[in-house]
């Protein structure tokens, strides 16, 4: 059996690994690339490998960094099954035709360019109408049912407490008379999360590929997240701003609405002026989200199905409202009274957040809370790493509002949270593979792991192969055709990164002569700025 990973290989997006056995070829999820330029444009790569040659896609769960090609190879000729869960299947029919749109959206602005430039138009990756043909593959399966695909390959989904319907992946595979286990963690759930079960303890593997994210970082909020969330909340309702949360329509954007239902009565003081503005959750896909979630109610933690046994609607209260239309999301920005708004996308790269921070980070009485992991070279990460400007449809914005990161709200298991679940295995990999991550995450939770467990661990390089043989074996098949490919994307990279550095430098150079450096401040400036021309001359040459 081969594996190849295709994404989320030294990133946080991009999930993608090609399975090859002897009577099959399928994937395990097939996801976007979402942050830099860089890394989206390897969404337009052809696939290496034929779509039409595929039987299966196993996806573990909706977020569109798992699921968000799975139309593009639907339009490349894919006509197998796609295996999910009820509440994943269900998801993924509002999140990819809503991906599609943003698809043909984008495509639509770059023409307009590119028919200014004289150069020929561009097509979307995939349509809304190929994203909503696509899910005619969907097949559900519950969790802990043991799935043959063929008489040698058998899967079981198990829960991971992630979003709603995410799974970890069980996977048994014979070849040769020999049988390996091959456990796909998926994006692992942070312990106590609102709604949510607890990820699944699994017991045994040959082999685990885990996810990354959260790998060098605690969460260091998980107790007194709430807490902390409406100290935050209150002090700006006090100054008379704006509270604004960048949140994935799907996961995040639920468990906040919940936890404000949930502790109406524990915080009833404190909690009485948030109940006295309004919260408006705007994005008709977190909307639509919404309702799948009243829909599973099966994959409800204990405390939530009490809830809704005892009549209440843990997903509503009062002063909460939905606004669906383009016209409704632009009149928050004129509102008379503080709100709370919570907007997608979660990292800030599209949607209608980008409009309510263009309104309100320069505004000093505003807040923007951050509840989820940010990617870098997004928009969230620049803010949340404390840019002082940033662009904004071409719009230069500084940042004057309170900027909050609570890691307690993450969906991502912490590195304590990793740890644990790798630790709960009673007989343990003989190789691990950490994907979902970026690089430094995925370096720290490789020692860790061999620190605690004396298990070899690997960091596969994007289109980096495997050979899993029986014995707990893994064979690295190198390909320097891929290795080179990749190092010339992360020199791109870097690049684009250098760029925006340049920006922000400038702008902070100018703003400081301007405030009146002395003569050998001007002249020391001068000197390293001459030797930094200098560097880049020669790297030029």
């Amino acid at each position: 059996m081969k594996i190849s990973f295709l994404g989320a290989t030294k990133t946080v997006t991009g999930s993608c690994f090609y399975v090859e056995t002897g009577d099959s070829r399928f994937l395990v999820d097939c996801g976007l690339f979402q942050g830099q330029s860089v890394e989206e444009e390897l969404n337009n790569e052809a696939f290496p490998f034929n779509p039409a040659d595929l039987e299966y896609v196993i996806l573990t769960h909706a977020h569109i960094d798992h699921s968000g090609k799975i139309p593009k190879l639907f339009v490349d000729g894919f006509r197998g099954k796609v295996i999910a869960t009820k509440a994943t299947t269900e998801l993924c029919a509002i999140m990819l035709p809503d991906s599609g749109y943003i698809q043909e959206s984008e495509a639509e602005w770059k023409n307009r360019k590119r028919l200014r430039a004289g150069d020929e138009p561009v097509k979307p990756l995939y349509t809304m109408n190929d994203a909503v043909e696509c899910m005619k593959l969907f097949q559900k399966v519950k969790y802990d049912e043991i799935v043959s695909l063929t008489p040698n390959i058998k899967f079981r989904f198990r829960d991971a407490g992630h979003i709603l319907g995410s799974s970890i992946l069980e996977l048994w595979v014979r070849e040769n008379g020999k049988e390996n286990k091959i456990v796909f963690s998926g994006d692992l759930g942070n312990k106590g999360i609102p709604i949510l079960r607890d990820p699944d303890i699994i017991e045994e593997a040959d082999f685990l590929i885990i996810e990354s994210t959260y790998g060098n970082k605690l969460h260091q909020d998980n107790d007194n997240k709430f807490e902390r969330f409406i100290d935050i909340i209150n002090d700006t309702i006090k100054k008379g701003g704006n509270i604004i949360i960048p949140s994935f329509a799907v996961g995040r954007t639920q468990e906040i609405i919940y936890e404000l239902n949930k502790h109406k009565e524990k915080y009833e003081n404190r909690l009485s002026a948030i109940y006295n503005i309004p919260v408006f959750i705007d994005s008709p896909l977190a909307i639509s989200a919404t309702e799948v979630f009243r829909n599973n109610l099966d994959c409800y933690d204990e405390e939530a199905r009490e809830y809704i046994e005892n009549g209440d609607n843990p997903l509503d209260f009062h002063r909460l409202y939905f606004t669906r239309t383009a016209e409704e999301s632009k009149a928050l920005n004129n509102l008379n009274e503080s709100a709370i708004i919570i907007s997608a996308s979660g990292m800030c790269e599209a949607g209608r957040i980008k409009h309510h921070l263009k309104h309100n980070l320069w505004r000093r009485d505003s807040a923007v809370i951050f509840v989820g992991y940010q990617a870098q070279g997004t928009l969230g990460r620049k803010i949340s790493d404390g840019a002082k400007k940033v662009k904004i449809f071409g719009e230069e914005i500084t940042v004057n509002a309170r900027i909050e990161m609570i890691d307690g709200f993450s969906g991502h298991a912490d590195q304590k949270g990793l740890i644990d679940w790798i630790g709960s295995f009673k007989y343990k990999p003989g190789k691990i593979f950490i994907v979902h991550g970026e690089e430094d995450s995925s370096k720290e939770l490789a020692r860790l792991i061999e620190e605690n467990f004396r298990i070899e661990t690997v960091i596969p390089g994007r289109n980096e192969t495997f050979v899993i043989k029986g014995g707990r074996v893994a064979e690295d098949i190198e390909d320097y055709t891929a290795i080179n490919k990749y190092k010339r994307l992360e020199v791109i990279s870097m690049l684009e990164s250098l760029r925006e550095d340049f920006d922000e430098l400038s702008g902070i150079l100018k703003s400081n002569l301007m405030k009146g450096l002395n003569d050998s401040e001007v002249e020391a400036l001068r000197l390293k700025l001459a030797k930094l021309d200098s560097f880049i001359i020669n790297v030029l040459r």
